[in-house]
């Protein structure tokens, strides 16, 4: 079985002076969010084999407040790929990760992430919520009944649990 999360960069600022939308950094929101989510996923116990991430400032903050809220370092590989990448470049990423990896953590962007877990996941009330919005921070964990990653195929995942930062901490919803 492959464990697919699907974890959106967390609310960033619109109002940091940056030339490039790479480098947006995250808002106080965003971080608080991230930092929760971190510790939501410690409890739940969720840990990773390999984390697939885009360089942009917004989720390497991301991922380090994560990693605060966690208790640890976050180990990540980063791919240039992922920034703002279609959902057809995910699900690519996806399927060319090695078999060895059961627990894939891949963070980014929408209407990426949003799409990708749509795409792979086979309906439900999960499902339903992330078709109405997959806000910053969100966290989506499909699970697959395959041996290699290459066999992950639209509609055949099962949404295992779709987390949104505003159910773990006051001041962190609503809003994208």
């Amino acid at each position: 079985m492959k464990t697919l999360t699907l974890l959106r960069h967390a609310k960033s600022g619109w109002d940091a002076p940056v030339a490039r939308d790479f480098d947006r950094p995250l808002n106080a929101r965003g971080h608080k969010a991230a930092r929760a989510m971190g510790r939501e996923m410690r409890r739940l116990g969720l840990g990773y084999d390999l984390i697939l991430a885009s360089p942009a400032v917004r989720v390497t903050e991301t991922l380090t407040e994560l990693a605060q809220g966690y208790g640890g370092a976050v180990a990540t590989h980063f791919d240039e790929t992922i920034y703002l990448a279609p959902v057809e470049t995910l699900l690519a990423l996806v399927r060319d990760a090695d078999d060895e990896v059961e627990r894939l953590l891949l963070v980014g962007h929408n209407p990426g992430m949003e799409q990708l877990a749509l795409l792979l996941s086979g309906g439900g009330a999960l499902h339903d919520q992330i078709a109405v919005k997959y806000p910053t921070g969100a966290l989506a964990e499909i699970g697959f009944d395959a041996a290699h990653w290459r066999d992950v195929a639209p509609g055949e995942g099962r949404l295992a649990r779709f987390i949104r930062p505003r159910e773990l901490a006051e001041g962190l919803g609503p809003g994208d």
